[in-house]
């Protein structure tokens, strides 16, 4: 029960990067002359590394080793790697509060309670679990509300400056459909213009002629099963060339070539192999089912209340502009010119497809109420007040937004990666950090 904890419990300390500890500017390393000062492992900028939480990372991480049965590398080096990654991790927090960033105690009870739950017990609960486990409440918030904090940083230096140009991302997308063919099966027509292996250049040249001029019927028109009967030599000519449902991992890797860059119904260039001249017609394929999305479609005009607008007087203003919609019957102007959405006043109030579980549940609900072109009577929501108009419901198939947007989340997170070492560094390099012998 207590493995996400106890993995927890053993990272949260090490957020930052890790290098070897010596060879970084600005860092003067005092040697085995100087003496302990007053529980001081290291200088970092205008802060400090105490030789207390030195012992007690480098606790944490020999306790890992034992558990995991593994060797221990010498204790100095490890010793040395605890103090770099807390230098690293000091100078990071030192950023973050230069530039203001705060982490309030309801963000930090949620991230809490989110890993209360994951071990079965209560927010309330989780204090003594830790207890159970040695490890201090206190300690553990001041932990994880550091642990936070930097990845708040990191998204605000980081994430958000990376981009993926759609080059970038289609190509991803092509090498992500090729690895993804071999899991789907296919159900094939297929057409063979045979060339031996010891076939002169013009035989190989007129094969190549009438492979050409087949395609060229089949996209004219003419039907693939009766020219597979009239021209192939493949094993099933004589059933129109079908090959039925076979495997990815059953066919030959040009075959999958082909077929995967084929829409269903549609037939490929002819292509050669050892044997000769191939066409495909790819007439279904088979593997991930599609992911379909029940998705609303709505505009809405939001007032928002303020020291001088109360509940009730947001209220009647709402009233009173749904009243001028249903008499003038222009919903895109009324909202372009009153709505406090700013984004969707632009759009005249409309705010697209969504699916459902998009909005919060309380402008879900009466979304759910309405039937098509009806408009609500004025709500209230945490945002505000609101009436809103149902344009259209549907059924839509999400696979490739999905995938999409799986693509674009893989290429940020491999940036991310580089990017966040390339940061650390940098940081690291410009900090100024002394060692404070302790022998």
């Amino acid at each position: 029960m207590l493995r996400y904890l106890q993995k927890l419990i053993g990272t949260i300390a090490f957020v930052a990067v890790l290098w070897p500890s010596h060879g970084f500017s600005q860092t003067r390393d005092l040697g085995g002359a100087g003496q302990f000062l007053d529980g001081i492992a290291a200088i970092v900028n205008d802060g400090v590394v105490l030789r207390s939480e030195v012992e007690i990372q480098l606790q944490v991480v020999l306790d890992n080793f034992a558990q995991q049965q593994e060797q221990l590398p010498p204790r100095d080096v490890i010793e040395a790697q605890v103090l770099e990654r807390l230098i690293i991790k000091r100078i990071q927090l030192q950023r973050a509060e230069r530039l203001g960033i705060r982490i309030p105690d309801d963000m930090l009870n949620s991230a809490i309670n989110n890993v209360a739950k994951n071990n079965n017990v209560t927010f309330a609960e989780f204090p003594q679990l830790l207890e159970d486990e040695g490890v201090n409440y206190e300690d553990y918030r001041q932990e994880l509300r550091e642990q936070i904090t930097i990845e708040q940083l990191r998204q605000r230096d980081v994430a958000s400056r990376i981009q993926i140009s759609p080059s970038e991302l289609e190509s991803f997308l092509i090498l992500q459909k090729d690895r993804d063919a071999l899991n789907f099966d296919y159900d094939l027509l297929h057409i063979l213009i045979p060339v031996s292996a010891s076939a002169s250049d013009n035989q190989i040249k007129s094969a190549k002629i009438l492979s050409n001029e087949i395609y060229e019927r089949i996209v004219e028109g003419e039907k693939f099963e009766t020219l597979a009967m009239e021209y192939s030599q493949g094993q099933q000519a004589l059933n129109g060339g079908k090959l039925g449902w076979l495997k990815g991992e059953q066919l030959p890797t040009s075959f999958i070539e082909a077929a995967s860059k084929l829409e269903k119904g549609d037939t490929c260039e002819p292509f050669r192999s050892s044997s000769g001249f191939h066409l495909i017609l790819l007439n279904d394929f088979r593997g991930q089912e599609p992911i379909l999305e029940e998705q609303i479609h709505v505009r809405h005009i939001l007032i928002k209340t303020n020291e001088i607008l109360d509940d009730d007087a947001a209220k009647e203003k709402m009233k009173t502009i749904r009243d001028q919609i249903i008499k003038d019957g222009d919903f895109g102007a009324i909202a372009a010119a009153t709505s406090e959405d700013t984004g969707s006043a632009q759009e005249g109030g409309d705010m697209g497809w969504t699916g459902l579980g998009f909005f919060v549940p309380e402008f879900e609900a009466v979304v759910n109420s309405l039937v098509k072109d009806e408009i609500s009577e004025p709500f209230k929501s945490r945002y505000g007040w609101h009436i809103v108009q149902l344009l259209g419901n549907r059924i839509y198939d999400n696979t490739e937004d999905i995938r999409r947007n799986k693509a674009i989340e893989s290429i940020r997170n491999s940036k991310l990666s580089d990017e966040i070492e390339l940061w650390a560094r940098q940081l690291r390099d410009e900090a100024f950090v002394e060692y404070l012998s302790y022998n």
